[in-house]
């Protein structure tokens, strides 16, 4: 399994060496003539050379063998992994998925590479911005093989199922209701330890950060000492039979092959790094007095756009926290949105509606479309004794919020043939209390 032991605090300088080699790492410099232990040094970069010092991130690693050493990539088949969004026409309605199926191992092994399907998303990854929202299903450990994005960042969503992820860097357990994030150009390799389910939202062009405070302060929210980054982990493993690297690469998947395992990082230094964080840890923000403060106040990390305030993509987590506003509706408003609100279901009930969203399920209510309470929520909510309560407990839905309008892929809307074609019925039991005699 992995190691226990983790560095904690998000975007710090780093500085870690596996310790069966004390002192690989060098020493006043990043690229001496002659490494330590004849090791090779190799600069892993995640931002423009000349990006301000708070957004430049690099990592140098010092290895084995450097990561050139390979025969040349060539295509390998995709599966439903895509950005084509013009398979199918544009679907405006609310859209709901029941949970995705999980094949049976004897009869279909998928790993996490052949098992991500693209559920929806936006832009273009040469063009350096957009998203995609993808499904990950799989039931058996990546053997010798490893992936890289190009394209973009990571955010994992296990939702079933425990992922031991070998990275560069090292070693991450992360099990659900704890997210990690892989960003562009790391590789790392999954193990599963039977039927596994989750969510990933991926971004181009722009890195995770922890969303600005303002008037909250100096504290709250995710809290940068809560992220934990992996410590150095190697191996010197031959592979005679050949170990896969596989690349996303605008879009594709390209697969070179070379004879040694690429988990030979000994050390390395920097500020570039995969990192996981436990949403337990997450400290909630509320009202108490009376109406709703906006969501937004429930943001875990953020990847800015261009444009002031607002987020090419959020993550955004529902978690266990006390109902005590007085003379409110308590439960979710009903909203028109000009973002795009993509939401999964790691376990428990979400509070608007207890059936039909589920646990490994989703749903998407796109740009404008409106949405809100199912008619049992809104009656139940409209006449209850407020007294303060616990809200979502023993639950944990989260939310990936982009300012883009997204596209559904054929998979998502045929293929997996997961679609609640009933979804809006919820709504269709809401009646009108209007009375202008009655105020």
């Amino acid at each position: 399994m992995a190691q226990n032991v983790y560095m904690s605090g998000f975007g710090n300088e780093h500085v870690s060496e596996d310790p069966r080699c004390p002192g690989a790492l060098p020493e006043g410099q990043n690229n001496p003539q002659v490494c330590p232990y004849g090791l090779y040094a190799e600069q892993l970069s995640g931002s423009a050379f000349t990006c301000p010092r708070p957004t430049n991130k690099r990592s140098w690693l010092y290895r084995i063998l450097p990561s050139v050493c390979h025969k040349p990539f060539k295509p390998l088949e995709e599966g439903h992994l895509t950005h084509n969004w013009d398979e199918v026409e544009p679907d405006p309605n609310q859209l709901r998925w029941k949970p995705f199926e999980i094949p049976k191992a004897p009869w279909s092994k998928l790993d996490f590479v052949s098992g991500l399907h693209t559920l929806c998303g936006a832009g273009e990854p040469r063009g350096r911005n957009g998203i995609a929202v993808h499904i990950f299903v799989c039931n058996t450990s990546m053997i010798n093989r490893c992936l890289y994005n190009s394209d973009g960042d990571f955010l994992i969503v296990p939702q079933q199922g425990k992922l031991l992820i070998t990275t560069e860097f090292g070693k991450m357990l992360v099990e659900p209701n704890e997210i990690c994030v892989i960003q562009q150009g790391m590789r790392f390799s999954v193990e599963v330890f039977g039927e596994t389910r989750g969510y990933i939202l991926e971004v181009y062009g722009a890195h995770f950060e922890l969303p600005d405070l303002g008037p909250i302060g100096a504290n709250g929210l995710a809290n940068p000492r809560d992220f934990l980054v992996p410590v150095a982990w190697y191996e010197d493993r031959q592979v005679p039979g050949g170990y896969t690297v596989i690349s996303k690469y605008q879009g594709k998947l390209f697969a070179a092959q070379q004879d040694f395992s690429p988990f030979n990082v000994v050390a390395w230094h920097g500020n570039y790094t995969p990192y996981k964080y436990h949403l337990e840890k997450f400290m909630v923000i509320n009202s108490v007095a009376f109406d709703h403060a906006d969501p937004s106040i429930f943001t875990v990390l953020t990847a800015k756009s261009t444009r002031p305030g607002v987020a090419v993509a959020d993550f955004v987590i529902f978690p266990p926290r006390w109902g005590v506003a007085d003379n409110t509706f308590r439960p979710p408003y009903y909203h028109r949105n000009c973002m795009s609100e993509f939401m999964g279901l790691i376990k428990g009930h979400y509070e608007a509606k207890e059936e039909g969203f589920q646990p490994g399920g989703a749903s998407l209510h796109s740009m404008m479309t409106p949405h809100g309470p199912d008619a049992d929520c809104f009656e139940k909510a409209s006449k209850a004794k407020l007294e303060p309560e616990r809200v979502a407990e023993g639950t944990m839905a989260f939310m990936f919020e982009s300012s883009l309008s997204l596209a559904v892929t054929k998979w998502g809307l045929q293929t997996s043939n997961q679609l609640d074609k009933n979804y809006y019925k919820c709504w269709e039991p809401l009646k009108s209390h209007f009375n202008p005699n009655c105020k």
